[in-house]
């Protein structure tokens, strides 16, 4: 019954984000969920997750997470997936822009005996978003080797 009820919470998390449903989301976390990757204004505990999220959907109101790829065992569900969502409000002290965005993430979950994510892992593309803000600029692709030289006056590195 673990993997069934935790694949099921894990696609009824993502769709009570989906719809705004974002108390929902106490159901789903223990209440003494450990984060171990939390985005840079996001509390403890299942309301961190609240207010992180009501502030997403603050500043993007068409927000949507897209399930990718999932994977699981009898304690862990693991899955990729696509944020879109258009800037109409401020976001981590960025004035809404109009901008849409589209990022990828990752997001690993430990559930406890009552299909509850009692430890999370996870990383978006936060720097992707950034850019597509235009708050940064984009960084050298891993394809590209940026150039460098050697001064001329030592020989070394």
């Amino acid at each position: 019954m673990g993997q069934e009820l935790n694949l099921a919470n894990a696609k009824k998390m993502s769709e009570a984000i989906n719809k705004g449903n974002l108390d929902e989301l106490k159901e789903y976390f223990a209440a003494d969920v450990k984060d171990h990757d939390p985005a840079p204004t996001q509390g403890k505990g299942p309301q961190g997750f609240i207010d992180f999220f009501t502030e997403f959907r603050t500043a993007f109101p068409n927000l949507k997470i897209a399930v990718e790829h999932i994977v699981s065992d009898e304690d862990n569900v693991a899955f990729a997936y696509t944020i879109t969502g258009t800037q109409e409000g401020p976001f981590q002290g960025i004035p809404a822009t109009g901008k849409k965005i589209k990022a990828r993430g990752m997001q690993i979950g430990l559930y406890n005996k009552n299909g509850q994510i009692a430890e999370r892992w996870g990383s978006s593309d936060e720097a992707g978003i950034m850019q597509q803000l235009g708050v940064t600029k984009p960084t050298t692709p891993l394809n590209e080797i940026p150039p460098f030289s050697i001064p001329a006056s030592t020989g070394q590195i």
